[in-house]
């Protein structure tokens, strides 16, 4: 095993059906999880679901159902969206799990022990939606009303609270964004952040007494943490915190929606700070995804359930839209036609058309043997140079995080092959010169073998189709640069058979999406 990669998404708060921004979020932390893997890391990757909070008490009560079960309940819909995006995390881990309890109230009692928590009232405002508290400089006019920054409704609250000193740590705050700028990315939110901080950071109310659905505050009866400190220490459960040797720890990458920046690079680095923990090594704030250039909301009735698009098109497809569409940390839009669309023009008939008709007219004319050496040209070398050059910049692009650059990388090594295959011509060269032929339907595999292990990440069943076509078996960052695999594979008599396509075209669903 090679060296530790822990990568995290937010955990969801589980009180409406996952949408569209749970499984990109899903589906961006999995490509990176699995692109991890290939590179020889220990990858842990975790997600699952924050249920505690005031929010999920009112839900629970609007439902008439008791709070617990309503949990149990929405947590099982979260899970099995990630199980049908063949999302591979190795823990789901739910806030309710009797080892977070304990996780939560050890960073709690460190909090203590270094002076960072007192015991006052809190009169201010707060947003159950958010499940946030906001300075009255923060609020802006509604109609009628005060609203957070997000826009959502606030109420003013009063109640005896303990308190963690965040003012203490604006100062080792803003020297870390300093001397690390890269624990907060994209850099549009670094800055946002940076500004937030320098304008001066009041103590924060850390538990509750108007409810009981929490983790309750060590020694303090009456008191139930408030909802984030709960749900940042998640990240150190699944580490193995504090009861076990924490290999995984420092998280990797954090992976989390822009509208939670805050929450994740002022007050979990400032928790860690003061309970004496390691910090992660950084947070990346991803964009929306929108439905036709809207935001999603309920009241306008376009919500989409992620398993209904997975139903319509499939999940590698609707994994490969949303990595290549949207520019990873800035928002992005989908439609049906947009999917179809790109969809069927890159992996149908770019990807999948070049594999179907390479291996059927192996399969047909060779009789699925690998083809011999044959009489090699220039170009033969110039392609394997350009797949080679495409897999190295899905490599560069996926390690920096810039995952659609990646997939674009990937493409060009793609279309390189198609332009040689229609050059070439092994169809016609069958009858003129069938030592050429087999030369370049040699060098047609070597070429898809190299861009099927490369985006594996993305769509991990259909490339892993292709590869089982071809009987290649090791799907990891070596197998890419193995020169002599094709060799050693066609000695050992491995025969392709009649392939079936793995990306068949879609059609446009008969209810728009």
């Amino acid at each position: 095993m090679g060296d530790p990669f822990y990568i995290t998404t937010a955990i969801s708060y589980p009180n409406g059906k996952p949408h569209i921004g749970h499984a990109y979020e899903a589906i961006a932390a999995d490509a990176i999880a699995r692109f991890n893997r290939q590179a020889g890391r220990d990858v842990r990757f975790q997600t699952g679901t924050d249920e505690h909070g005031l929010k999920m008490v009112q839900t629970a009560r609007e439902r008439g159902v008791d709070v617990r079960d309503l949990a149990g309940e929405m947590s099982l819909l979260f899970k099995a969206m990630c199980d049908d995006l063949n999302i591979s995390y190795d823990r789901f881990i739910r806030t309710t799990d009797s080892d977070h309890y304990r996780a939560s109230q050890a960073i709690w009692r460190a909090m203590r022990d270094a002076g960072d928590l007192y015991l006052d009232r809190y009169e201010g405002w707060y947003s159950v939606r958010d499940e946030a508290f906001y300075d009255e400089k923060e609020l802006i006019d509604g109609e009628g009303e005060k609203l957070s920054p997000q826009g959502t409704p606030v109420q003013w609250t009063a109640e005896e609270t303990w308190f963690f000193r965040l003012s203490k740590y604006q100062q080792p705050l803003l020297d870390l964004y300093r001397d690390n700028p890269d624990f907060v990315r994209p850099e549009a939110r670094r800055n946002e952040i940076m500004r937030f901080v320098e304008g001066g950071l009041s103590d924060l109310s850390v538990s509750r007494t108007s409810f009981d659905w929490g983790v309750p505050v060590p020694d303090s009866p009456g008191h139930v943490m408030y909802v984030w400190v709960d749900a940042l220490t998640n990240y150190l459960t699944g580490a193995g915190y504090p009861d076990h040797e924490m290999k995984h720890w420092p998280a990797d990458l954090h992976l989390i929606g822009k509208d939670i920046v805050r929450f994740h690079a002022v007050y979990w680095p400032a928790f860690l700070m003061s309970a004496g923990i390691a910090l992660p090594k950084s947070v990346f704030g991803h964009g929306f995804v929108l439905h036709r250039g809207e935001k999603m909301s309920k009241s306008v009735g376009n919500v989409i359930d992620p398993l209904d698009l997975t139903a319509a098109f499939g999940v590698d497809a609707l994994r490969y839209f949303l990595l290549r569409e949207v520019s990873f940390g800035q928002d992005g839009s989908y439609s049906a036609e947009a999917i179809v669309t790109r969809v069927n023009a890159e992996l149908a008939n770019a990807f999948g058309n070049l594999a179907q008709r390479t291996l059927s007219f192996i399969a047909k004319n060779l009789g699925g043997e690998f083809p011999g050496p044959g009489r090699a040209d220039d170009a033969d070398g110039r392609l394997i140079e350009e797949v080679i050059v495409a897999a190295a910049g899905f490599k560069t692009a996926f390690g920096d995080l810039m995952l659609s650059q990646g997939v674009e990388a990937w493409l060009r090594g793609v279309f390189a092959c198609n332009a040689y295959i229609d050059a070439q011509a092994p169809w016609a060269l069958r009858k003129t010169d069938p030592e050429r032929m087999h030369a370049v339907l040699r060098t047609l595999i070597r070429a898809i073998h190299i861009l099927a292990i490369t985006i594996l990440p993305v769509v991990p069943v259909a490339a892993g189709k292709v590869l089982d076509q071809l009987g290649a078996d090791a799907r990891d960052h070596a197998a890419i640069d193995d020169d002599g695999w094709y060799d050693g594979h066609a000695a050992s008599g491995f025969r392709i058979a009649t392939p079936t396509p793995v990306f068949p075209r879609l059609e446009l669903p008969t209810e728009p999406a």
